[in-house]
């Protein structure tokens, strides 16, 4: 499969309404700091954050979409206004035997786009991981970060040439601004 040139990026862009993101991988470097007690620390890159501020004042939906319930995470979207926060929850037997893990990342995402009245043709998708691999074939436009395994970089529109927490959702949005013939600067507050 071809990858699509910057400029066919840009052109696509132009029908998408809502930017999913994942986010262990994506919004930040693939790591997480565990304390004793299960605290658990996330590093966010802040120009990403700042982008996706500015997207949102401009008229694009953003969603998170994680195989994973954090925390941090919820925390970290608050801080920036994201209401569609969707992260799978663990259910854990009583002798803590996990019943059931990860969720469909496409499977989490139907019921918003019938509350936004989207189809998957207007998602744009940023993933990194195998588990990124249908929610990303599903949508409109599917891209990868540098740094993401090679079966997600195989199937993907586009690849960033930033790694996941290192700006890559930044220089994605930066492609929507340029589809929208807008200057982020116009949304500064």
């Amino acid at each position: 499969m071809s990858k699509l040139s910057t400029e066919q990026l840009i052109e696509r862009f132009k029908n998408i309404k809502l930017l999913a993101l994942d986010v262990d991988g994506v919004l930040t470097d693939d790591s997480i700091y565990f304390g004793p007690d299960g605290f658990e620390l996330k590093k966010f890159n802040i120009s990403d954050g700042l982008f996706m501020v500015l997207s949102m004042r401009a008229g694009l939906e953003i969603a998170i979409v994680s195989g994973r319930h954090s925390a941090a995470t919820d925390s970290r979207m608050k801080d920036l206004g994201v209401t569609h926060v969707l992260q799978a929850k663990l259910t854990k037997a009583d002798d803590g035997k996990i019943l059931k893990g990860t969720q469909s990342k496409v499977a989490m995402m139907k019921p918003l786009l019938e509350k936004l009245n989207l189809t998957f043709e207007q998602v744009a998708f940023v993933g990194n991981e195998i588990l990124d691999i249908k929610l990303a074939q599903k949508c409109g436009l599917s891209i990868a970060v540098a740094d993401s395994t090679k079966q997600l970089i195989n199937v993907v529109d586009f690849i960033t040439e930033k790694n996941g927490g290192h700006g890559a959702v930044r220089e994605v949005i930066e492609y929507y601004f340029d589809a929208i013939q807008k200057d982020a600067n116009d949304y500064l507050i």
